[in-house]
């Protein structure tokens, strides 16, 4: 059993059924589920899947994508810890605030991957979290 940390990415490529990526993201759901993975995620991501149906003021869709994950994931808060590492991330003005949010939360909770498909992430080395990977590069 592993602990893997989902960037809002993978949810959203499930939620709108992205053509590109969706079956992708299925198949490691289902992988994860075999092997008893737990799936983390973050509050940051809770808020990330509701601006496009809260965009088109489909405030209902906004409140399954948000309980659809909180029934499926472990969601960490952005808490001391994980402020002391954004902090230490943020010292490179290479990566963006969101994502450091996402990198600090999945760090302070100790998670073994870490996948996003932003490739600017996937060199990273993040204390805390053994790999960041792409949905593509997913070594499950």
């Amino acid at each position: 059993m592993s602990r893997i940390f989902w960037d809002t990415n993978l949810f959203i490529y499930l939620f709108e059924k992205n053509a590109e990526f969706l079956k992708p993201t299925q198949a490691l759901r289902n992988r994860m589920i075999e092997r008893g993975d737990e799936l983390i995620t973050s509050t940051m991501t809770l808020a990330e899947v509701q601006v496009g149906p809260r965009r088109a003021k489909n405030f209902a869709l906004a409140e399954r994508y948000r309980d659809a994950i909180r029934s499926t994931s472990s969601v960490v808060l952005f808490d001391d810890a994980a402020a002391d590492i954004y902090a230490e991330l943020r010292v490179n003005p290479a990566i963006k605030p969101p994502d450091a949010i996402q990198l600090s939360c999945a760090a302070a909770t100790g998670v073994e991957l870490f996948i996003t498909n932003d490739v600017n992430l996937h060199k990273l080395m993040v204390p805390g979290i053994h790999f960041v990977t792409s949905l593509m590069r997913v070594p499950i």
